[in-house]
């Protein structure tokens, strides 16, 4: 009797699955960047970190650096969200309440720490800044357009599209400025990395861009 025909094996992931994926390498990433240094860190440690292949890594990442692009991407669409929510008429500084920050920190890691490390890097490792830049450059569309859908504007709409640079460069100065100067120790302890103190710097830069240049 022949055997059956047909594939066997393991059943495709779902895209669920491959997210997942995608964010248990690039949070093992970081890690290993934070201990050992970027150089340092090859593809078959964060795959090992992980359970998988370094094959595996190459397949989802092209390089080691563009690992973290999850953890960069997952704070812009949490961000983008609650823009397309927010109702008109409401200042937009304060669409950074305690609430929206404890959703950047946990898109970040458990407890915000792995986020702050991970842009401090940024400032000596060219390529994660590099990744960095790109994916903020990346989110400036989905701002114009979640900011063009809250005022009943056209998508290309010029208003928009400037408000959207504003607001996209204030937030990563207020990023890299918030994690800059949480020092390593507090980072390490898990200390000095809260809700209250993310939202009110991430308003802050808001308003500062909102008043303009005089």
């Amino acid at each position: 009797m022949s055997a059956p025909s047909g594939r066997t094996g393991r059943p495709p992931l779902t895209e669920a699955r491959k997210a997942e994926i995608r964010l248990e390498i690039a949070r093992a990433a970081v890690e290993l960047f934070v201990a050992q240094g970027v150089a340092a860190t090859t593809g078959e440690q964060i795959g090992q970190a992980v359970g998988v292949s370094a094959r595996t890594v190459w397949r989802y990442f092209p390089s080691k650096e563009s690992c973290v692009r999850p953890l960069f991407s997952a704070g812009i669409d949490v961000i983008a969200a609650r823009l397309r929510e927010w109702r008109p008429g409401h200042p937009l500084p304060e669409l950074f309440d305690p609430a929206l920050a404890t959703g950047l920190l946990a898109a970040t890691g458990p407890d915000g720490a792995t986020g702050s490390a991970l842009v401090r890097l940024t400032r000596t490792e060219p390529g994660l800044r590099a990744i960095w830049l790109q994916t903020y450059d990346e989110a400036e569309p989905a701002f114009a357009r979640a900011l063009a859908d809250r005022a009943g504007l056209p998508a290309d709409d010029l208003r928009p599209m400037i408000q959207a640079a504003m607001l996209n460069a204030a937030l990563r100065a207020a990023v890299e400025r918030f994690a800059w100067r949480v020092s390593e120790a507090a980072a390490d302890a898990d200390a000095g990395v809260g809700e209250a103190e993310v939202a009110e710097t991430l308003r802050s830069a808001l308003v500062i861009a909102a008043e303009g240049v005089s």
